[in-house]
């Protein structure tokens, strides 16, 4: 029995030339969307889809419940009415496309480049044929965590033109010995991006050291803390599906602000 709050649709097996393995891609629809066939609406693309809103598929059958959390904070007038797409992971391949280095104390990692041709070649068009969404990169957003904040982060800043928000939520800054931190430290200009960045305190002991200079690159680069960028450092929050969730009513709140 599925436990997803909302108007959703399954694409079983989209198939990319860029990657090896097919995948499902699951998208959660606003309450208004068969309402009024003139509204377009703006788009969060989720890493990890199969942990977002069902616990039948979730990992360790903890989901984020991020169907629920959206749908209270688009009744509330919180934020805006947005459609959120959910790209699987595919197992053991996860982790390759998830980095954009190869790591070689993990023997993996370095397909990012591929994992986001999939996603901005691929899936984007394909979603922006199929529903009434705002194509633009001001409307467009990325998100994930752990390895999944750590593709969003580097994606956003390989795609400005495509991506302008995007939220890490325990992004795992440690990979490849902190190439992230020397990503944003080699960026020629700052890119339009607002982003969410954030850490749990009950994570493994390094992470909010590294979160911290995460943000502190990203504040050298001209990032405002407030304004363009939310840093949060979560008491008492582990590395888990169930404390991302609680994050996202004011990962949404940031990235899709209610106009």
């Amino acid at each position: 029995m599925h436990t997803r709050t909302g108007r959703f649709r399954l694409h079983e097996r989209f198939h990319s030339r860029f990657l090896p393995a097919d995948r499902d891609v699951i998208v959660y629809l606003p309450p208004d969307y068969r309402r009024d066939a003139t509204v377009r609406y703006p788009v969060l693309y989720m890493h990890d889809g199969q942990n977002l809103f069902d616990r039948e598929t979730a990992f360790n059958d903890a989901e984020w419940q991020v169907d629920e959390a959206v749908e209270g904070l688009i009744a509330r007038g919180e934020v805006a009415p947005l459609i959120i797409v959910g790209v699987y992971n595919v197992g053991d391949y996860r982790m390759d496309e998830y980095t954009p280095t190869r790591d070689e104390s993990h023997g993996a990692g370095g397909k990012a480049h591929l994992y986001g041709r999939m996603l901005v070649d691929g899936l984007k068009p394909f979603i922006d044929r199929l529903y009434r969404t705002l194509p633009g990169p001001e409307h467009t957003a990325i998100g994930g965590s752990s390895l999944g904040g750590l593709v969003s982060l580097h994606l956003a800043l390989r795609y400005p033109h495509v991506f302008s928000r995007v939220a890490a939520l325990s992004p795992a800054v440690w990979w490849g010995d902190l190439a992230i931190v020397r990503e944003v430290r080699a960026l020629a200009c700052k890119p339009p991006l607002r982003i969410w960045l954030d850490a749990g305190t009950a994570e493994a002991p390094r992470v909010i050291d590294d979160a911290r200079q995460l943000r502190d690159a990203l504040v050298a680069k001209g990032w405002t803390p407030g304004d363009d960028l939310a840093y949060t450092e979560a008491e008492g929050a582990g590395h888990d599906e169930l404390a991302w969730g609680s994050r996202m009513p004011d990962v949404l709140r940031f990235l899709f602000p209610a106009p």
